[in-house]
C-alpha cells in the first residue's frame, strides 16, 4: 500500500460498508458504562475507578475513530455514536472540528495553528510568571501530565471556551447550550438512578479517564524542523494499544487517517520500515520506554522555537 500523506483534513471514509468491529466496540463501551455505574456498589472502589477511567478514555478513542469517518459512510450516524458526553467537559462537536484542524500536518506543534499543541509562544511564556512557568515545565514531564495535566487541560479549555462565549464567537453559545442539556441525562443516570457520589464520577471516571488520555498524547508529537518528523510511534503496547485503538502508531494515523482501528497493526507491520524512515526514527518501545525517559525529565522545552 502507499503511505503517502493525505493532505485533506476533512472526513476520511475508511470503508464502503458498515464496520462491525467498531459497532460492537461502541456497544461494549456504552453497555459496560451502564453496567459499571448501575452495579458500582457491588465492586471494590479501586476497581470502579480504574474501570471507569478506562471506559471514559476508551470512549474518547471511539470518538476519535468516528470523527474520521467510521463505522458508517453516514457521518451523522457516526457523530451520534460519538456524541454521548460521558466525559462531561468536552463537547463532541468542538473536539471534532479542532481535531480535524490538527490534521494539517504542516502546522503540527504550532501553538497558534495546531489546537492540540502542547507548546506555548515565547510571549505567553513571559506572561505566565514563575508559578505558571513551573507548571508548564512540570506538565512536560510524564508525572506532571498524569497528575496535574488533566486539570491543566480541562480548566484551560473551559476558560478559553468561556471567553469564546462571552465574546460572541458564532455558534459557541448554542453548542454549549446543547452540550449542557446533553450532560443532564448522564448526571441524572449516575447520581440519581445509580446513586453514585458526584465526586466519585468526577475523579474516578472523568479525571482518571483524562489522565489515561494524556498518557497517549504525551509523546505523540515533538517539534522538529521537518514536519514529517514531528509525529511519533509507540510500539509494543498490546493493552494500551487496544485502549487507544492503536492510535499509538500515530504516524500511520496521520498519514492515513481513514484506516480503521482494527486494521492499523497489520498495516503498520507491513510498512514499518517506510514509516520509521518517514518520521525520522521517532519510535518508543512501549509506554514503559516513554516513562523511563520522561517520567521526571521534560519531553521538550514548552516554548515553541519559532513562535514569539
Amino acid at each position: 500500500m502507499s503511505i503517502e500523506p493525505n493532505r485533506s483534513f476533512r472526513f476520511h471514509v475508511g470503508t464502503s460498508k458498515l464496520e462491525w468491529p467498531t459497532v460492537i466496540l461502541a456497544g461494549l463501551i456504552y453497555g459496560s458504562f451502564l453496567a459499571l455505574t448501575f452495579w458500582w456498589q457491588q465492586l471494590p472502589l479501586v476497581v470502579v475507578m480504574l474501570a471507569g477511567g478506562w471506559l471514559i478514555a476508551w470512549q474518547g478513542s471511539l470518538q476519535h475513530e468516528v470523527i474520521h469517518g467510521h463505522p458508517t459512510r453516514n457521518q451523522a450516524i457516526n457523530d451520534a455514536i460519538g456524541s454521548v458526553p460521558l466525559s462531561l467537559w468536552l463537547p463532541y462537536s468542538i473536539y471534532r472540528d479542532t481535531h480535524l484542524v490538527h490534521h494539517r500536518d504542516e502546522f503540527l506543534t504550532d501553538p497558534i495553528d495546531d489546537p492540540e499543541s502542547a507548546y506555548v509562544t515565547k510571549l505567553a511564556w513571559q506572561k505566565m510568571g514563575r508559578p505558571g512557568r513551573w507548571l508548564a515545565d512540570f506538565n512536560m514531564t510524564l508525572l506532571g501530565r498524569l497528575t496535574l495535566g488533566p486539570a491543566v487541560m480541562i480548566f484551560s479549555f473551559l476558560i478559553s471556551e468561556w471567553r469564546h462565549v462571552r465574546s460572541g464567537v458564532k455558534g459557541r453559545a448554542r453548542i454549549w447550550a446543547w452540550h449542557l442539556g446533553a450532560i443532564l441525562p448522564v448526571l441524572a443516570w449516575v447520581t440519581v438512578v445509580c446513586a453514585m457520589p458526584l465526586w466519585l464520577y468526577l475523579f474516578g471516571f472523568v479525571y482518571i479517564g483524562a489522565a489515561l488520555t494524556r498518557l497517549r498524547s504525551f509523546a505523540e508529537h515533538r517539534y522538529a524542523d521537518d514536519h514529517e518528523e514531528r509525529t511519533a510511534i509507540v510500539e509494543g503496547s498490546a493493552i494500551l494499544g487496544l485502549l487507544y485503538l492503536y492510535n499509538n502508531l500515530h504516524v500511520l494515523h496521520h498519514l492515513r487517517p481513514g484506516i480503521s482501528w482494527y486494521r492499523l497493526p497489520s498495516v503498520y507491520s507491513d510498512n514499518r520500515d517506510k514509516l520509521v524512515s518517514h518520521n525520522g526514527g521517532l519510535v518508543y518501545r512501549g509506554y514503559w520506554d516513554v516513562a523511563r525517559r520522561f517520567f521526571l525529565t521534560r519531553h521538550d522545552d514548552p516554548r515553541h522555537p519559532h513562535r514569539s
